[in-house]
């Protein structure tokens, strides 16, 4: 056959392909895996109006964006191990700060390992699985060295000025507590900053090679720390706390409330918490511009269309939301859903998908694009048919869950477990004895009124299909592995 008419019937071969909807193959596609800490769904793209966030928004407009996902457990450590494992809460018997998921299963393939037996190089820079912010900043802190060829661990100057930080809660430690610092100098003196710049190092040397590169960012986590000029692009009078009726509370269990959020706003005052929502937001600007270095670095270096971008929040962030609540530890809906956004060579569609996923779908569908072997007992699944038809038929639900320590509201520790679908949100507390939870989002988005108190015939026939449905992810047992509760 003469060059030029094979040529011209494989450009065919290849236009017919992206006209059939089908993702095409990238021949070893590289991986950008971007994980940021404590990022709720303030991003543009997600519909948020305050938030300024132009290089996320574009990452999402050429991929996509998947609106409702759903994290396992919206406490850093178990979340991390969830994803890199591709495995659920109770399989891996991680719930607190304390356990490493080796401990449960030691033989674990972790997704990166995925890659590395799939002959990647495979490099972390900053946070992906679990460091104790801020205090071992430049640590490994929970790491699993067996997933890593190369490990870089920045720390800026956030970490040298921390006695400049501002802390509302003096009685907490500066991680814990609503605490910020507008900083001097540039975003590239943070851990942050220095954290992309590390990473485009990496993709400069191994451009030539199929690399899987773990890109982990520590802001918005607390404190709450970015250069003084993303502060400025948040003035204090545009800012709002969430509505809630006044007897938002009064249909809400007790063990809903996270341990360490038990009075509404900390006991705050108002100009106190929007200062607060103000450098929460300043941090996610500042990481969403070393989003736009890395973007820009993989454009620059030519190797963008050979290059899985995932972009993910380890779990959600409650901003003030239900009269109150900070920071994450619940099953509402601020701390179970999470932004999440892919990118893939040759992608056929764009933009948004409101499919219910799961984080546990983003294993094999990391390794699914690019043609890795993954193991046959991932809890999730791929999420390739909604990349190539946002549209497509799904059928999706999503279980979250979270431990509660014993404490003067709950005389023993507490499982509590919800499950999300298209149209509802059902919780349970302890099996239901500790309290239970159905929200109606299709009238009721912000999780208001709590049906399954003094529920009527048709709520009482939703919550037995949710409970069918729910204990088929999650047992809502209290663990019989060792558990710390002072780390849940």
């Amino acid at each position: 056959m003469k060059p030029l008419h094979f040529a011209l019937l494989t450009l065919g071969a290849l236009f017919a392909v992206m006209n059939s909807g089908s993702l095409i193959q990238a021949a070893k596609p590289n991986v950008l895996f971007i994980a940021v800490d404590d990022l709720a769904c303030t991003l543009g793209c997600y519909g948020d109006v305050v938030a300024k966030t132009p290089h996320i928004d574009r990452l999402a407009a050429e991929g996509t964006c998947f609106r409702r996902a759903y994290n396992q457990l919206p406490l850093c450590n178990p979340t991390r191990a969830s994803v890199m494992t591709g495995l659920r809460p109770d399989q891996i018997q991680v719930y607190d700060l304390d356990r490493h998921f080796r401990d449960e299963v030691p033989d674990v393939v972790t997704l990166s390992q995925a890659f590395q037996k799939g002959g990647y190089f495979t490099a972390r820079v900053g946070k992906i699985y679990h460091y104790n912010v801020p205090a071992a900043i430049g640590t490994d802190g929970f790491d699993d060295p067996a997933s890593w060829d190369r490990t870089v661990n920045p720390k800026g100057r956030d970490k040298a000025e921390e006695g400049l930080i501002f802390n509302a809660e003096p009685h907490r430690k500066i991680s814990a507590a609503l605490s910020w610092l507008a900083a001097d100098g540039t975003a590239e003196e943070q851990t942050d900053g220095m954290i992309a710049t590390e990473a485009i190092k990496i993709m400069r040397e191994k451009k030539d090679e199929p690399f899987f590169l773990g890109v982990g960012f520590f802001r918005p986590h607390t404190p709450y720390v970015a250069p003084k000029e993303f502060f400025a692009m948040y003035p204090l009078d545009s800012l709002r706390l969430p509505y809630a009726p006044k007897d938002d509370r009064d249909d809400i269990p007790a063990a809903a409330f996270a341990h360490n959020c038990p009075v509404p706003n900390y006991g705050l005052d108002e100009p106190t918490l929007l200062k607060a929502t103000q450098a929460y937001y300043a941090c996610v600007s500042m990481v969403d511009a070393q989003v736009g270095r890395l973007l820009t670095a993989l454009d620059e270096l030519g190797i963008a269309e050979n290059t899985i971008v995932v972009f993910w929040s380890d779990h959600g962030y409650h901003l003030g939301e239900h009269d109150g609540i900070w920071q994450k530890r619940t099953l509402f809906e601020q701390a179970a859903r999470a932004p999440l956004i892919m990118r893939a060579p040759g992608q056929p569609a764009r933009g948004a998908c409101d499919r219910i996923v799961e984080f546990v779908d983003i294993y094999p569908t990391v390794t699914d694009l690019a043609g890795v072997n993954a193991p046959d007992n991932l809890a999730g699944r791929s999420l390739r048919r909604l990349i190539e038809n946002p549209h497509a038929e799904w059928n999706g639900n999503a279980v979250t869950q979270v431990l509660r320590p014993a404490d003067d509201r709950l005389p023993e520790m507490v499982m509590g477990c919800s499950i999300r679908t298209d149209r509802y949100r059902y919780t349970e507390w302890g099996d239901g004895k500790y309290g239970v939870e159905l929200y109606d989002h299709h009238a009721d988005p912000n999780e208001f009124h709590n049906l399954a108190q003094n529920p009527d015939e048709r709520a009482q026939a939703v919550i037995a299909t949710l409970q069918s449905q729910l204990r088929k992810k999650a047992s809502g047992k209290t663990p019989v592995a060792p558990v710390n509760p002072a780390r849940l």
